[in-house]
């Protein structure tokens, strides 16, 4: 049976150890609305295929040599051209700081190198259609593990002026981790109106997505690691 190609998601892989490329195609190849475009070994050839491929999702390695992924992300999301492409970060370590800055760079999210299989090609479906796969608990850790941390080249916290009351809110409960019905259930409040007042605060802060309103509550202190646990 040949598969639909016109409901595919189009894949492009980014990683410079052709054994886990070789693992990831063998697993991707079992789905059939999932195909795999290109393979790239470093940064710098996964930014020259997400221009010429034009992939809905870049699986991008952070480690990897000639340019690392951090920066082959904030290449692909800052680019005008390829502006629908998606980046979800592939990682060994869940406390990586360098997954912190390429969700800063724009990344729709990240997984870990062992998840498990099932929930590697949903997690490749829920970013092709749009929406940030965040782990709450571990993305919550995350940021406050490295928050906690000084850095030199922290960018200047968001202005948060322009927000309602309750956009403040909102974005509070996003930087949490909680998904738009917990913030609904908490608030009083449907999770369609939650989706609105998201998509506002996306709009006034300039953010690309979900994954950057949980940077920006980090960074301009509205959620802080104590909070989040």
């Amino acid at each position: 049976m040949t598969a639909d190609t016109t409901a595919q998601i189009r894949l492009l892989i980014a990683d410079d150890q052709a054994l886990v490329r070789s693992g990831l195609r063998m697993l991707i190849d079992s789905a059939e609305d999932i195909v795999i475009v290109g393979e790239a070994a470093n940064g710098a050839a996964a930014v020259e295929m997400a221009h010429e491929l034009v992939p809905d999702v870049v699986l991008m390695d952070i480690r990897m040599p000639e340019m690392d992924g951090v920066e082959a992300t904030r290449r692909i999301c800052a680019d005008p051209a390829i502006r629908d492409v998606r980046v979800m970060v592939l990682t060994t370590f869940d406390l990586d700081e360098y997954v912190f800055s390429a969700l800063r760079a724009g990344a729709s999210g990240f997984v870990l190198k062992d998840t498990d299989p099932d929930d590697l090609l949903e997690a490749i479906r829920t970013v092709a259609g749009g929406e940030t796969l965040l782990a709450p608990a571990v993305t919550a850790r995350l940021v406050a593990e490295f928050v906690r941390q000084p850095s030199t080249d922290r960018a200047v916290p968001t202005d948060l002026a322009d927000l309602t009351e309750r956009e403040r809110e909102v974005l509070a409960a996003v930087g949490r981790g909680l998904s738009n019905t917990e913030i609904g259930a908490e608030m009083f409040i449907s999770p369609a109106t939650v989706k609105t007042h998201v998509g506002r605060v996306l709009q006034k802060l300039g953010a690309r997505d979900r994954a950057q309103l949980v940077v920006i509550a980090y960074e301009t202190g509205l959620v802080t690691p104590r909070s989040s646990t």
